[in-house]
Formats: structure tokens, sequence, C-alpha cells
């Protein structure tokens, strides 16, 4: 009979399995493709919603990957997904489990091709907001379980119990919501191999240990060899502990976050993952829309060598933005306005950038006291500071053609895409030096970096800008040696590719 928090719960047998007794795999269902076989699961993807880097690397990786795996993408059944798949195809049934509530899943294509499928739950999924939380930033209260029967339902994929006619040799989770998969998997007795890549450590799906029944973790698992975490449940710990491989999405954030200073908290297991081989820096890429010379986006198109376009771009960002017309430097800001992405310091360091004859363009949304310290910076200094509060993509393409330089002194950085996308336009990035940031920009050649996390510190980066930006010829040469720069997905695809086969191997 169905209770009010999510339906039957499982069967008796079926509970004492996921309490971690092994028992043979069931034969393997046959497949439509000679290809090894990946599930991504994934809460965003840019084709449907996108809050930050996680959808532009679903839309894209997946894609590259195309050509060598049978990849599937899994994503919730958000309003957006649902409205642009009108006509879905249900391949499945997924029952309830502990205080999971059943769903059903579906089956579509992108106009590209690549395999979707959408888990239909509109109890859980079809609500405004972000995929996280509502329209004010507040959290769903009920994250643990809209993420728990995602997780779930990628484990029935994979081990073909929701579409008959295919299962998965690997599954590729992201990030925290993904993160019970290899869990539930494990508690199951089953075996398939699993990738967890960690976009941001910072957020780990924190939930009270209350909550272990209704999300079906077997007691034996909440303990420090498990899911606990100071006496919670943490949902990336899970992954963390029972995924086979680990990746990042830089080199640099990989050995970052096995120190004390960047780990937060999970320091000492990365450390040991570390050691054992298993764990992975692989950087993003970004596709070639992000080409100026091909973007329509932009007011004039552009390649390496041409700054009057360049230029003109940047006369339509200041016309977009209501700055004065100007011959000094433009400085852009395009980010979430968070607190790791150190927007404070550049808040500190705008007076001095407008004295020296800069102008500043921001463009994000994020935490309201950083957005409200940003307009009141933008009040101060009227056709020389401008905000937009919001973010919309082909604003935000402007911007990086336009500016002249990009303003990223992230606290810490796991890969960043801005800085890739600024290069790609002859926009030459300042950054702190970390995580991807420090992989990705080389330092008085496509841009600048600085080590002290400070105004200060910003502030000497600033100067190098304004320095380069003085020397025509310098200033060209950093333009073409940035455009020059190829941050291709397929260098990535073929890291993951290997990475997969080597997981597949081990099964």
């Amino acid at each position: 009979m169905a209770d009010e928090q999510g339906g039957e719960r499982a069967p008796a047998s079926a509970q004492e399995d996921a309490q971690g007794g092994a028992q043979e795999d069931a034969p393997r269902v046959a497949r439509r493709s000679l290809k090894r076989s990946v599930l991504f699961v994934t809460t965003e993807m840019a084709d449907y919603v996108k809050v930050g880097g996680l959808g532009e690397v679903s839309a894209a990786l997946p894609r590259a990957l195309a050509g060598a795996f049978d990849v599937r993408v899994l994503i919730p059944g958000y309003r957006e997904t649902l409205a642009a798949h009108p006509d879905l195809a249900i391949v499945g049934e997924l029952p309830a489990y502990a205080d999971i509530p059943a769903c059903a899943l579906a089956r579509a294509r992108t106009g590209d091709g690549l395999t979707v499928y959408i888990l239909l739950a509109p109890s859980l999924y079809e609500r405004d907001g972000t995929p996280y939380g509502d329209a004010r930033g507040h959290d769903w209260p009920d994250n643990d379980l809209r993420f728990a029967r995602l997780s779930m339902a990628a484990a029935a994929i994979a081990l073909g119990d929701a579409d008959p006619a295919w299962s998965a040799d690997l599954v590729h989770a992201n990030d925290w919501p993904g993160a019970l998969t290899p869990a539930y998997l494990r508690w199951m007795g089953k075996r398939v191999p699993s990738v967890l890549t960690v976009h941001n450590l910072a957020y780990q799906g924190l939930f009270p240990a209350a909550r272990r029944a209704s999300l079906g973790v077997p007691e034996s698992a909440f303990q420090m060899e498990g899911v606990e975490f100071y006496e919670k449940i943490s949902f990336l710990k899970a992954g963390l502990f029972y995924c086979d491989h680990i990746t990042t999405v830089s080199a640099t954030y990989a050995r970052e976050i096995t120190t004390a200073a960047m780990g937060c908290g999970l320091d000492g297991l990365l450390r040991r993952r570390a050691s054992e081989g298993r764990l992975t820096g692989i950087v993003n890429g970004i596709d070639d829309t992000w080409n100026p010379a091909l973007d329509p986006a932009l007011a004039q198109p552009f390649e390496a060598g041409d700054w009057k376009g360049k230029r003109a771009n940047g006369e339509a960002l200041r016309a977009d933005f209501g700055l004065a017309v100007s011959k000094g430097p433009l400085f852009a800001v395009v980010s979430r306005l968070v607190h790791q992405k150190g927007i404070d310091f550049v808040i500190e360091a705008a007076d001095e950038i407008v004295r020296g004859g800069g102008q500043i363009v921001v463009i994000g949304r994020g935490e309201p006291g950083i957005e409200r310290a940003l307009t009141q910076t933008a009040s101060r200094h009227p056709g020389a500071v401008s905000v937009h509060v919001g973010y919309e993509e082909r604003r935000a393409r402007r911007a990086f053609a336009g500016a002249d330089f990009l303003l990223m002194p992230s606290r810490f950085e796991p890969c960043g895409l801005s800085q890739m996308f600024a290069q790609t336009a002859g926009t030459l990035p300042i950054v702190h030096r970390t995580g991807g940031l420090a992989d990705t920009v080389e330092d008085g050649v496509t841009g600048f970096q600085f080590t002290t996390l400070s105004r200060e510190g910003l502030l000497g980066g600033v100067a190098r800008a304004f320095s380069a930006y003085a020397s025509a010829q310098r200033l060209s040469r950093m333009r073409r040696n940035a455009m020059g720069r190829r941050f291709s997905w397929r260098r990535s695809a073929q890291d993951y590719g290997a990475l997969y086969m080597r997981g597949v191997g081990n099964r």
C-alpha cells in the first residue's frame, strides 16, 4: 500500500539485497550497439537547463564521446526538459523504494541524435526555480529524495532494469546529486564500473542522519568508511567512497583537493584514492560555437589580427551597458556572483581601476549581498561601471568578445570556462593562480596570473594588464597567443575514453 511519503516500500528481499549481501548479477540484456555503453548522469544540460559549468560539460562531453561509445544522458524531467520533448516515449517504470517515490522513464533524442533518458516524477522535478532550489535561492527541502531518485534510477538503467533494450557497461555520475549511484549499485550487490566527476568539492549534499531509512541507506554504511560525514549523510562522500574512479575538471584541482586547505574535510579519503591511482584531473573543453569568427551573437565577427572587429564589439558592449565612449581598457566579469568567485576583490579594486582610466561591465547573478554591493559600486561610477544582474548567453558572448580583459579572482576554481571563452575571443584573463585557472592561462602569454589572494594581488594583475594595453605590439601578440589556444573537447574526450576503457576492462 502506498504511504504519503513516496509510495510502496521495496519488498523485504530487495531491502535485504540493499544491505550489502552480494548476489550474482542477472544476465545482461542485449544491446543494439556494439560500442561500449556509458550512462552519463547529470542534473544540468545546456540543451535544457544550465546553472554553471556542469550544464556545458553535460551537453558537450557526451557528444564528443559519441563516436567511440554509446553514450546516453540521464536528466530529471524538469519543465524545460519536457518542453523540449513534447512527445516522449515511455520505456520503463521504476518502483518506489524506501521513501523514494515511483517514477517513469522516458527516452528521447536531441536534434543531433544524442539519446537522453528523462526521469518523469512531476512531484519532484516540475517546479519553478533552478534544479536545486527556488527562485529566491533556497534549496528545495526534499533535495535528498529528488537526487536519491535520480541516482537509484541511474543504477536501474545501468543494470538493464529500466529500459529493457539497453544497459550500461559503465556509469559516469556527476557531483553530489548523482553520487549515490555507485553506492546503490554496491549496496545491491551489483557490479557496474563507475566514474564520479567532482565539479566542485564545496557542494557535498549533506543531510540529517535520520534520513537514512527514507533514502534506503543501509545502517552498516553509516560510518566513516561509507556515507557518514560529521554525523550527517554525505552524498558526495558516498560517491567518492564507492565509485571505481574519481575525476576532477583540472589537474591542479585534483592535487589541491588532497590538501587540508582545499579538501573540504574529505582530503584524507581523496589522498588515499590518489595513492591508489584512482583520482585523475581532466580539464574541461569548450565547443566551437565560441569561435568569434563564426558567432552570430556578436556585433561583428572577427578573427585573430582583426582588431578593428574586436574594437567594434567593445564599442557595442559599451553602448549596451550605458558606458561612456573611452579609449581606456574595458574589464569584464561574467560569473556567478558568489563568495567563491572573489567578486569582493573586484568591488574593492573598482575605484582604482576607474581612476586608471578603465571601465568595468559585470554580468551574473548570485548572492543578494554581492549583487547589492556591485550595484552600489556602479552607482558611484556612472558611465564607468555597469552591472547586469542576471544571465543571458547572447549578452555574455558579447562581453567575452568586446572586453579587453576578464577579471577572475576566484578563491578556488575547479576548472572554469569563462577564461577559455575569453581567450578564444582575444580577451586576456586576469586570474588567481588556482585550479583550472592555473592550468589554462599562461602567465604573461595569454593572460595574467597573481598568487596573493587579496585586493592588492588582483590590482597587481590589473597593473600588468594596463601596461600591456599601453603597448599595441605586446597587446596584439598576447591576443594572438590567446586566440591560438585550443580548448577542444576532443582532447578531454580521449582522456575520458581511455579511463572508461580501463574501467570496463576491470569488470
